[in-house]
């Protein structure tokens, strides 16, 4: 790879000193500049759809370099006592993925991992736990050629493929992809905007399979979280109700194996019942001692699932509450609670065709949870108005999300989103309404 990512990351103590000088590229003697970044619609439409190949001799040398700069700009990381609560039967070290797709957080610096390629959930207690929280203090330029610089690789290479936030401590994690060898890797940045690999060698960590079913595998998995009680994952299979759910109980146990259900959703706008469709992304939710998953859907439903009293294997019929308009992707759920005390949804979203109601084809809605228990569902769901900001009630445009390709809460005022910004992606704290 040429020039080793030590003498690139320790040149510069944060990413915007690293980009307000000059230095040479890994191994060609020039300046760094920055490279033609191609249309962020190329750079992202493989969201959380990571290709599942084998880690090749250029993925080790990858993560030989970028722990090479872990070492001059963070220190490595000390061994984590393991909560019980959280993992059974922990591995230590020799942690490797073959793919990523999806990251996110559950409590005291539990990172989940969707990982498509082994067909398998990672969970791992980073030992990222502050003692303070420190939350990004400025926006980080053109994050893709800081990581591509590190990898040895050009800009139009890189492929961040999810982000999320660590609420513990405010530090943020990247799952990113390298062609052609698709090399993948964790980095994560700081609260001054360093950029470092994730160092998981004295970390406890298990994998569990996602089970496909009889005679099927799991071809994706589409999103990741926990609700205190279970992690949960999303993704598909090579059959005709190829929309999966699982779910695997906590503590999380090396080498089980999770619980699967089959998920048939209402489209509203195709105005049938559809079972190939995978929920996009989804957030955990329990009400009256019932336990749901609710996620958005491609043209595109928001729906619900209860889980309660289902075994392994089981179909699941949704129940579609809203219709955010056809030509659309979600590419981000969460939930949060405003000054007020009201609870919303937020369902952040690729549009495919010219958005004639804002100025990018990203952008986000928010949804009054009250909506999760509206009496008119499926055929009869509310359907937002597409040609306004508002309307009907409790469905609102999100200005601040305008542009976002990634998007994670940061807490209940706040989110980190991943922008594009005329070509190049900056990560920026945004506030929410």
């Amino acid at each position: 790879m040429g020039r080793s990512a030590l003498a690139i990351f320790a040149a510069f103590g944060t990413v915007a000193d690293r980009m307000a000088k000059k230095t040479t590229s890994a191994g060609m003697g020039d300046p760094v500049v920055p490279p033609r970044h191609p249309s962020p619609l190329h750079v992202q439409t493989q969201l959380k759809h990571a290709r599942s190949k084998a880690i090749s001799w250029q993925t080790r040398s990858m993560k030989f370099i970028l722990y090479t700069a872990l070492a001059a700009t963070t220190l490595v990381a000390a061994p984590v006592a393991v909560s019980p609560s959280l993992i059974d039967s922990p591995q230590i070290g020799g942690l490797e993925f073959k793919s990523l797709s999806s990251l996110s957080f559950g409590p005291d610096g539990f990172l989940l991992v969707a990982e498509p390629g082994t067909a398998s959930i990672v969970v791992i207690q980073t030992g990222d736990v502050g003692p303070e929280r420190k939350v990004l203090e400025k926006p980080v330029a053109d994050i893709g050629s800081v990581i591509a610089s590190g990898l040895g690789a050009r800009r139009e290479d890189i492929t961040i493929k999810d982000l999320a936030a660590n609420p513990a401590s405010g530090r943020l994690y990247l799952a990113v992809q390298r062609r052609p060898d698709n090399a993948v890797l964790i980095v994560t940045v700081d609260a001054a905007g360093k950029v470092a690999p994730f160092d998981t060698a004295n970390l406890p960590w298990a994998r569990i399979t996602l089970p496909g079913g009889t005679a099927s595998k799991v071809t994706n998995i589409t999103d990741v979280a926990f609700d205190g009680t279970h992690v949960f994952a999303t993704g598909t299979c090579n059959e005709e109700f190829a929309s999966r759910i699982f779910t695997i109980p906590v503590p999380v146990k090396h080498g089980s194996t999770a619980s699967v259900f089959s998920a048939e959703t209402y489209h509203v706008a195709h105005r049938k019942w559809e079972t190939k469709a995978p929920i996009q992304s989804f957030i955990p939710y329990s009400q009256n001692g019932e336990t749901y998953v609710v996620g958005a859907f491609a043209c595109t439903p928001v729906a619900k699932f209860k889980l309660n009293d289902l075994r392994s294997g089981d179909q699941v019929k949704g129940v579609s509450m809203v219709e955010l308009g056809g030509g659309n992707r979600p590419l981000d759920l969460f939930s949060y609670t405003d000054k007020s005390g009201k609870d919303w949804l937020v369902v952040q979203t690729q549009r495919f065709a010219k958005n004639t109601f804002g100025p990018s084809q990203m952008w986000a809605a928010r949804i009054s949870m009250d909506y999760l228990d509206a009496a008119q569902t499926n055929e009869n769901a509310a359907r937002r108005d597409v040609g306004k900001p508002k309307g009907p009630a409790g469905i609102e445009i999100v200005d601040s999300l305008f542009g976002a390709v990634q998007a994670d809460k940061l807490d209940n005022s706040r989110a980190i989103i991943l922008k594009d910004n005329e070509g190049s992606l900056s990560l920026e704290v945004v506030d929410l309404p």
